[in-house]
C-alpha cells in the first residue's frame, strides 16, 4: 500500500510542479503560451484532478493510474511539440494569439497589438532543451515512476 500512496504523490507533485514553472514562466517570465502548450496543461488539469481523486474515491490504484496516464499524454504531447519546434515534423495547429479587449478599451487595437504565439518557435531554452522538451524529459520520468510504483505494489 505504500507504493500507492507514493505514486498517488508523485501524480499529483509532478503536474502540479510543472503546471507551476508552465504558470511561472507565463506570468513572470513574459512566455505566454501557445496553442500546444495549452495543450500539454489540458492533461496535466486532468491528472491533478484524478490524483486528487485518488485522495478521496475508492479505488485508489485506477485513480493514480489515470492520472499517471494523463501525465504520459503531457508527455506525449510535449515530445511532438518540441519536434515541432525543432523542425522535426510540421505542427497540427496554426499561430495563435492572446487578444485581451479590456475594460472599453478599442478591439481593433488589442488584436493589432496582442503578441503572435506561434507553436514551432522556441520561446525559451536552456542546455538545447526547449520548455516543452523539459515538459516532454519531466513528464515522462514522472509517470514511468507512477507506473513502476504500481506495478511494485502488485508484487508486495
Amino acid at each position: 500500500m505504500a507504493n500507492v500512496t507514493q505514486a498517488r504523490a508523485l501524480a499529483l507533485v509532478v503536474p502540479v510542479a510543472l503546471v507551476g514553472g508552465a504558470y511561472a514562466f507565463q506570468y513572470w517570465g513574459g512566455l505566454f503560451p501557445c496553442e500546444m502548450c495549452w495543450w500539454q496543461r489540458y492533461a496535466h488539469f486532468a491528472a491533478i484532478a484524478f490524483a486528487v481523486a485518488a485522495l478521496v474515491l475508492p479505488a485508489k490504484k485506477l485513480w493514480v493510474a489515470l492520472a499517471g496516464l494523463a501525465i504520459a499524454v503531457s508527455a506525449a504531447i510535449g515530445g511532438y511539440h518540441a519536434g515541432v519546434e525543432y523542425g522535426w515534423f510540421k505542427g497540427l495547429t496554426e499561430c495563435t494569439t492572446l487578444v485581451n479587449f479590456g475594460a472599453g478599451g478599442d478591439p481593433l487595437a488589442a488584436i493589432m497589438n496582442a503578441p503572435i504565439i506561434r507553436c514551432d518557435v522556441v520561446q525559451w531554452k536552456i542546455f538545447g532543451i526547449s520548455l516543452a522538451g523539459f515538459n516532454f524529459i519531466l513528464s515522462a520520468l514522472g509517470a514511468v515512476g507512477v507506473f513502476a510504483l504500481l506495478l511494485r505494489g502488485k508484487k508486495a
